[in-house]
């Protein structure tokens, strides 16, 4: 869905109010015109779903427009043949597969530097996903994809069964009760989640200050069977057992149950929002994700994952130029915040971050407020930061199998989670 004329100009006013934030960016000097002909191609590979697509394609189809000697092209491909792309947006296995084996990338900062472009993103936070910062802090790719799971509530479900959708659930209790409430009224599905192994874990940890790894020797091994994290599971599994959770098929099953009014309450990535926004009738409020209020130091911060864009090696200077200015032309504030209000996901810069607080746009982005005061709840710590062991394809995998056994009263909460460690660590110690 592309952003409309009236939200356009609403952009175009609030990033008037927030441009004095950003450092002065030196003018992007203007190519020579050439014959339409010798326009040069950049090719950028994706897999985002059909309304992101659309989000991206008005954003290539804007940089396109002022380009006079190359012109970015989006496809859906696998990135393995045919050549490599020039740009990438990957995830998950995908990113890890590219990132195996020889070095595929060029580095972020230093395209940007060798282009005399300054990289106004904010610095990346510990708690965001290691893949695309190195070992100094630098941006080796541009993670446009970023979410941290919250809390959707189906505000009509909750006035149909006596709650009121305005008051506040801080705390794991207080949701129980209102899923109490809402199965007692006779909805069928109180509660979801989607992706339960990043939520009931990886989030639930760094969210009460746990670590998620141990130091072993000169690796961290994978530790996420701890007090916390048993007694959140095994509450999880009551609440299945009672038929206040309900857990489905992997991928966006969830996310459609909750969508369809079939489920009162999710757990989901921050970008889900901008699906349910489009869904007609659907009233849908955001909230942060419960807590212990009886664990000390709760709650902390969350963690941020997610896609993000990678530069090729190999590639010519002048394409390279190309690249560096459709990045810097993405970090706009104009575009930031098109971006997060059309994509759903976390802002780069600290235009995008003021523009999530703004009464302009704040019902427009409340998931993206939402998200960065979970974000930022907290300073960091060492326990509550993202783990480039735990945060990996495989392990993620392997606790969501342990997880299915315990939905499926085949395991308890701590046999499954130690089970999960010990499957894990033949994956120690790399990416």
């Amino acid at each position: 869905m592309k952003p409309s004329t009236t939200v356009l100009a609403r952009v175009r006013r609030l990033c008037m109010l927030f441009a004095a934030l950003l450092p002065a960016t030196p003018a992007l000097a203007q190519p020579l015109a050439k014959p339409a002909a010798e326009l040069q191609e950049i090719e950028l590979v994706h897999r985002f779903d059909l309304a992101r697509t659309e989000a991206l394609q008005a954003l290539v189809d804007r940089f396109n427009a002022d380009s006079k000697d190359y012109r970015l092209v989006l496809t859906r491909r696998d990135w393995q043949q045919d050549g490599l792309p020039h740009l990438l947006i990957l995830d998950g296995e995908e990113e890890e597969r590219f990132l195996e084996g020889g070095k595929r990338h060029r580095p972020l900062h230093e395209l940007m530097r060798a282009a005399g472009i300054p990289l106004q993103t904010v610095r990346p936070p510990v708690m965001m996903t290691r893949k695309p910062v190195d070992a100094q802090g630098r941006l080796l790719a541009l993670p446009v994809g970023l979410t941290t799971p919250v809390l959707y509530v189906n505000r009509e479900s909750f006035r149909r069964a006596g709650l009121d959708p305005e008051a506040p659930i801080s705390t794991w209790a207080d949701l129980q009760h209102a899923l109490g409430q809402l199965f007692d009224a006779g909805h069928g599905c109180p509660y979801t989640v989607s992706e339960p192994g990043r939520v009931m874990v990886e989030n639930l940890s760094a969210w009460h200050n746990v670590p998620v790894t141990a130091r072993r020797g000169r690796v961290d091994a994978p530790s996420f069977n701890g007090m916390v994290q048993i007694k959140h599971v095994a509450m999880m599994a009551s609440w299945h057992r009672a038929r206040y959770l309900h857990i489905f098929d992997r991928g966006p099953e969830a996310e459609r149950r909750f969508a369809s009014g079939e489920c009162a309450v999710l757990a989901a990535p921050s970008s889900s929002w901008t699906a349910f926004r489009r869904q007609s009738g659907l009233d849908v409020g955001v909230l942060r994700l419960p807590f212990y209020d009886d664990f000390p130091g709760a709650p902390q911060t969350t963690l941020a994952d997610g896609a993000s864009l990678w530069v090729a090696a190999g590639k010519k200077p002048a394409e390279y130029r190309a690249m560096a200015r459709f990045v810097a032309y993405w970090l706009l504030p104009e575009n930031q915040v098109a971006w997060q209000r059309e994509a759903g996901f976390l802002p780069l810069n600290r235009a995008g971050i003021f523009a999530s607080q703004s009464e302009l746009l704040g019902p427009e982005l409340e998931n993206v407020r939402v998200a960065v005061s979970q974000l930022t709840n907290k300073p960091a710590t060492n326990e509550s930061a993202a783990s480039a062991v735990v945060g990996r394809g495989g392990v993620r995998r392997i606790l969501d199998e342990e997880l299915e056994a315990v939905w499926a009263d085949l395991k308890p909460a701590k046999e499954a989670l130690d089970t999960a460690v010990i499957r894990t660590q033949p994956l120690e110690g790399g990416r």
